[in-house]
């Protein structure tokens, strides 16, 4: 066998410190510096070890700071998860969610107090792509209906955007939707009939819930792991047990617990669905999110255009930005017809914006920026959540805006829920990601927002309150 590089040399000897807990859960590794003047290593091999270790979501680099160790030992489970399988059922979405969703609380924890009024650079330049749009919008032009699929300029600047990521489209395979959500709505109605099963996550996406029960489909929900995501032999009882007829799936930072799926579990997926005759509908919307390079989507690898991919900005652009994009593969002309009767077009102008917006090398920009801020703000409530005076399990994603918190057993976070709402703070209890009443001691806690004084004492609050409820 060959000699290890010197790299993995260095990689193995961290990950022995880190799990002998010579450098303990949250310690800080010693500089780049002094690990290439202790080991005789130049300083890209240092680095390239850090990166690995990092990729395995074993340290965390913080700005201006150094890295951090993040792995939690082998003592500690993971954030629970469904200890049996559960048949097809209807879907029935709590009114809870339509209650979070109204004060705006989907992703900040003090949504009705002042904030900020910074504006983020990226949407800035947004902004002033889609003005000089509106501009040139003139004459008959403005008075005419969009090609339902949407604007070829924009379809040509997202199709260059995933063929980088190993995807073979072209304009023409993509269809421009009213959001991510908008997309995923429309692959149900082309793949699903009322009363079919599909397959879901779990803990998974409420608005895929909130579709399950607008379209009258029965949902299983599989195992989902923090880590690796959908767990690939719970799917195979699945699919072995119910007649399965689609798979919503988030490969990329699924919420939400951020998790990625690994390759092998991207692969066998892929040869599951084949076997089954499963449509996989692939919702992609995190993939920018990403820290270090996003995984390839299921749709890099799908010579039988059974994969449908959705996607939009909203995530990481603007939440306000209401254009997605779904590549239905063998439902794209079924999508189509169906975006034409329920939406007719979309708007030419923003559609243009965007597409010039990429073009110039805008968005770029902002994604540097965006990650940049994210993991910051990222460190920072990990930094929090480890003050809080109870235990907590809390997932490391290295993409995606909110990280998966378990607390113990005895709480409920539906009655943390009430506690906290007399204060004006909104979580998102553990419930609203099933069907099934579990995960009711886990809470979502976004990142996407900055740690402003009043948001920081918002998060004690809530530490605070769950502790009296043990």
């Amino acid at each position: 066998m060959a000699a290890p590089f010197q790299y993995q040399q260095l990689e193995q000897t961290l990950l022995q410190s880190i799990h002998s807990q010579r450098i303990p859960a949250g310690g800080r590794l010693p500089s780049v510096q002094a690990l290439c003047r202790q080991y005789r290593l130049s300083k890209a091999t240092v680095l390239h070890a850090l990166r690995r270790l990092e990729a395995q979501g074993v340290i965390e680099a913080r700005p201006k700071s150094g890295f951090y160790v993040i792995w939690s030992g082998p003592e500690r489970s993971p954030p629970q998860v469904l200890s049996q399988l559960m048949p097809p059922a209807a879907v029935t979405v709590s009114d809870l969610l339509l209650d979070i969703m109204r004060r705006g609380a989907a992703f900040d924890v003090l949504p009705a107090a002042a904030h900020s009024t910074e504006t983020l650079p990226g949407v800035i330049e947004l902004n002033r792509a889609i003005g000089r749009a509106l501009r040139r919008a003139r004459g008959d032009s403005a008075q005419q209906y969009d090609d339902p699929e949407g604007l070829p300029a924009l379809r040509e600047q997202l199709a260059r955007r995933l063929n980088l990521r190993g995807c073979h489209l072209q304009a023409a395979d993509l269809c421009i939707t009213a959001g991510c959500q908008n997309a995923l709505f429309l692959a149900l109605m082309a793949c699903c009939r009322p009363g079919d099963v599909v397959a879901v996550e779990a803990p998974g996406f409420y608005g895929v819930l909130q579709l399950l029960e607008q379209l009258q489909l029965q949902v299983v929900e599989v195992p989902s792991s923090p880590v690796d995501g959908l767990n690939m032999d719970a799917l195979e009882q699945v699919l072995q047990r119910w007649p399965v007829t689609a798979c919503v799936v988030s490969p990329a930072f699924s919420t939400p617990a951020g998790a990625r799926m690994p390759a092998h579990s991207r692969q066998r997926l892929l040869a599951l669905a084949g076997q089954y005759d499963l449509t996989l509908i692939e919702d992609d919307i995190y993939a920018d999110t990403a820290l270090l390079d996003p995984p390839d989507p299921l749709k890099a690898h799908d010579p039988d255009g059974r994969v449908i991919l959705c996607s939009s900005f909203s995530k990481i652009l603007s939440r306000d930005l209401r254009l997605g994009w779904i590549a239905g593969g063998r439902w794209h002309r079924q999508i189509v017809q169906l975006k034409l009767v329920t939406q007719l077009a979309t708007g030419r102008a923003v559609q243009q914006g965007l597409a010039d917006f990429l073009a110039d090398g805008s968005y770029q920009a902002h994604l540097r920026r965006q990650h940049y801020r994210l993991h910051e703000q990222k460190a920072q409530l990990l930094s929090a959540l480890s003050e809080w005076p109870l235990p907590v399990n809390v997932s490391q994603p290295q993409g995606g805006l909110t990280l998966w918190v378990e607390l113990p057993a005895s709480i409920d976070t539906q009655v943390l829920y009430n506690q906290a709402l007399r204060h004006g703070i909104v979580i998102m209890p553990g419930r609203l990601f099933t069907t099934t009443g579990q995960f009711g001691s886990c809470l979502r806690i976004s990142f996407a927002h900055p740690w402003t004084p009043e948001r920081r004492k918002a998060l004690q609050q809530i530490g605070q309150l769950a502790a009296t409820l043990r």
